[in-house]
C-alpha cells in the first residue's frame, strides 16, 4: 500500500513537471509573435497620441501652441512607449532566430514599428539637450549676472563628475582648503543658488544609491529562493527520489543521524526505567525506533535534496547578481559617490573607530571562530563535507591577506584622504 502510494505521488509529480515543461515550451515557442504584438500596441499607442492631440504629426520638443508641462506629458509617455518597443525587438530577434519554421506574417506589424522608430530617432538625445540648454537659458537670467553667463558652473553634473575622495589632495591641508572653499562659495551671488543645486544632485545621488543597493541584495535572494522551490528542489527531488540512490551526502551527516537514533533509544530506555514500565516489551520498543529511522531518513533525504537544489540555486542567484551589477552602472557610480562623501564627511575618530572596528572582527584574534561558524555553515548548505585541515589552513591564509590589503589601504589612500585619521588610528592601537 505505502509503495503505491508513493508510486502515485511520483507519477503526479512527474505529469506535473511535464506540464510546467509543455508550458514553458509553448510560452518560449510564442515569444516572436508575444513580443512583436506588444511592439506593435506600443506602436499603436504612440500613433494614437499624434492622431488624437498632434494632427498625426510627430510629438514635438517644444511648440508655441502648447505649454511646456503639456508636452511633456505626453514626451513621456512616448519614452517610455519607444523603450518597450526596442526591448521587445530585441526579444523577437532573438527569439525568432531559434526558430525552425519561422513565418513572415508579421511584415505589415514590423512595417509600422519601424516607421515609428525612424520618426523618433534620437530623439532622447534630442530632449535632453533641450532640457540642457532650457536649463542654461534660465540661468542665464539671474539679476545679478545678466553680464556674465554661468552655464558650465550651472549645469547638472552628472555622476562621474564627482572626484573621488582618493584624489582630493594639494598641498595646504584639508581644513585650510575647505574652509578658504566655504568662505568663497558663501561670498559668491550664486551661493544660495548653488547650494539648492548641489542638495538636489545629493539627494538625487543618495536615493540612486540606496535603491540599486536595496535591488542589489533583494533581487540575487529572492531569485535563489523564487528558483530552488519551483523549479530546482521538485527537480533533484524527482531525479533523486528512487530507492537505489543514497540517502546521505557525505559523512557528517550520517554521523548526525546515528547520534539522533542513539538518542532516540537511550530516551525511551531512560523513560522505562524511570517510570517502571514492564508493559513495553521489546517488540514495541523496537517498533519506536522502526518509525524513528524512518523519520530519520525522510528528514536526511529532504537535507540531500535541499543541499543539491543550494547548488544550482546559489548559481543562479549570482548570475542576477550579476546581471544587476552589468545592467546599472549608473548605480554603481552612485554607490561610490555616496562612500566616498561618507568616508570623507566623518571625523578622524570615527574613521579610526571603524577600520579598528572592521579589522578586529574580519582579522582579528578572535575572528578565527566566527570564520569556523561560516565555513562550516557553508559547507553544510551546499551539503559539503566540513574539513577541518582545509578550514584551519583558510583561516591562516585568507585574514592574513586581508589584513594586509587594509594595511595598504591606510598606507596608500587613507594617508592621502586624512593623515590626521591615520595618526588616531595608531594612538587607538597603542
Amino acid at each position: 500500500m505505502k509503495n503505491y502510494v508513493n508510486a502515485s505521488r511520483s507519477d503526479k509529480l512527474v505529469n506535473k513537471i511535464n506540464n510546467v515543461l509543455y508550458e514553458s515550451s509553448q510560452w518560449l515557442f510564442n515569444t516572436p509573435e508575444r513580443a512583436l504584438d506588444q511592439a506593435y500596441q506600443m506602436a499603436l499607442k504612440i500613433k494614437d497620441i499624434e492622431l488624437k492631440h498632434f494632427g498625426g504629426d510627430k510629438v514635438p520638443i517644444q511648440s508655441s501652441e502648447y505649454s511646456q508641462n503639456f508636452l511633456e506629458c505626453f514626451q513621456i509617455d512616448v519614452e517610455k512607449y519607444l523603450n518597450t518597443i526596442k526591448i521587445r525587438i530585441a526579444e523577437f530577434k532573438t527569439s525568432r532566430f531559434f526558430q525552425k519554421n519561422p513565418n513572415y506574417a508579421f511584415l505589415e506589424k514590423l512595417k509600422l514599428i519601424d516607421e515609428v522608430l525612424t520618426k523618433y530617432n534620437n530623439w532622447d538625445v534630442e530632449i535632453s539637450t533641450f532640457k540642457a540648454t532650457d536649463s542654461t537659458q534660465k540661468s542665464v537670467v539671474s539679476p545679478i549676472e545678466n553680464q556674465q553667463p554661468r552655464s558650465k558652473k550651472l549645469s547638472q553634473p552628472s555622476l562621474k563628475d564627482v572626484t573621488p575622495v582618493t584624489k582630493k589632495t594639494g598641498v595646504l591641508p584639508r581644513s585650510i582648503g575647505r574652509t578658504i572653499q566655504k568662505i568663497t562659495n558663501d561670498m559668491s551671488p550664486s551661493s544660495e543658488e548653488d547650494l539648492v543645486r548641489n542638495y538636489q544632485v545629493s539627494r538625487q545621488t543618495t536615493r540612486l544609491a540606496i535603491n540599486f543597493l536595496l535591488l542589489l541584495i533583494v533581487t540575487p535572494l529572492l531569485t535563489q529562493a523564487v528558483s530552488k522551490q519551483f523549479l530546482i528542489l521538485p527537480l533533484v527531488e524527482h531525479y533523486r527520489g528512487s530507492e537505489s540512490t543514497p540517502i546521505f551526502l557525505n559523512h557528517e551527516m550520517k554521523e548526525e543521524a546515528l547520534e539522533e537514533l542513539q538518542f532516540f533509544e537511550e530516551e525511551i530506555k531512560f523513560e522505562r526505567l524511570l517510570k517502571n514500565s514492564p508493559h513495553i516489551t521489546a517488540e514495541l520498543v523496537e517498533e519506536k525506533v522502526l518509525a524513528k529511522v524512518n523519520e530519520i531518513a525522510e528528514e536526511f533525504k529532504h537535507k540531500s535534496n535541499s543541499a543539491v537544489a543550494n547548488v544550482f540555486a546559489d548559481l543562479i542567484g549570482l548570475v542576477a547578481f550579476a546581471g544587476v551589477v552589468v545592467t546599472n552602472k549608473r548605480g554603481i557610480a552612485a554607490i561610490k559617490n555616496l562612500l566616498n562623501e561618507i568616508v570623507y564627511g566623518l571625523s578622524d575618530s570615527a574613521k579610526a573607530f571603524i577600520i579598528i572596528l572592521v579589522t578586529d572582527i574580519f582579522v582579528g584574534f578572535h575572528s578565527q571562530h566566527g570564520w569556523e561558524v561560516i565555513l562550516e555553515s557553508t559547507a553544510s548548505h551546499l551539503g559539503i563535507p566540513a574539513d577541518r585541515n582545509a578550514i584551519f589552513l583558510f583561516i591562516a591564509t585568507f585574514p592574513v591577506l586581508l589584513d594586509t590589503i587594509v594595511k595598504y589601504w591606510i598606507f596608500r589612500y587613507l594617508n592621502q584622504v586624512s593623515p590626521s585619521a591615520v595618526a588616531t588610528l595608531k594612538n587607538m592601537n597603542e
